[in-house]
């Protein structure tokens, strides 16, 4: 039930505005969006829907991912994948993981690491080991508390060479 609500107020915060990206040459790290001066989650050019929302989703203990890993990574059949979130807000965030938008579990050869930091961070990491090649494609970590969530995506690609 929990992840279907989060899963719920990811669709509908994409439905309430369309982010701007700045496009420029492909990079091996995350994709680059400029916000607006004074504003950390909206991109610019793009508005809130109300008032409403905008106190919601700027709200000062808003969960925030501060800290990830890069955006690609290629592997090799039997070796380690890994992505890592720090994520901070007041309450401390939760982070979920989820692999084509499906949520993943801690399993045989996938583990889910946490860390608390202080009273408002919280770091996770989730580990492959060994990778096969149904490992490949999108993973997030999402970040959430009651004021706020975040996301990061994240790529692996099998290394064929």
């Amino acid at each position: 039930m929990k992840s279907s609500k989060i899963l719920y107020i990811v669709i509908i915060s994409l439905v309430i505005f369309e982010p701007i990206t700045v496009l420029g040459r492909r990079s091996r790290g995350r994709p680059r969006v400029k916000t607006q001066l004074g504003s950390s989650r909206l991109p610019i050019g793009a508005k809130w829907k109300d008032d409403e929302t905008a106190k919601y989703y700027e709200h000062n203990g808003g969960a925030k991912i501060e800290k990830a890993s890069h955006f690609d990574m290629e592997y090799s059949i039997g070796h380690k994948i890994y992505f890592m979130c720090i994520a901070v807000g007041n309450p401390r965030p939760e982070v979920l993981w989820y692999k084509d938008g499906i949520e993943i579990y801690a399993h045989q050869h996938l583990m889910i690491h946490e860390w608390r930091i202080g009273t408002e961070k919280l770091k996770s990491k989730m580990e492959i080991d060994p990778a096969t090649q149904r490992d490949q494609g999108i993973y997030d970590c999402v970040a959430h508390n009651k004021y706020a969530y975040d996301r990061r995506s994240f790529r692996t690609e099998l290394d064929l060479d």
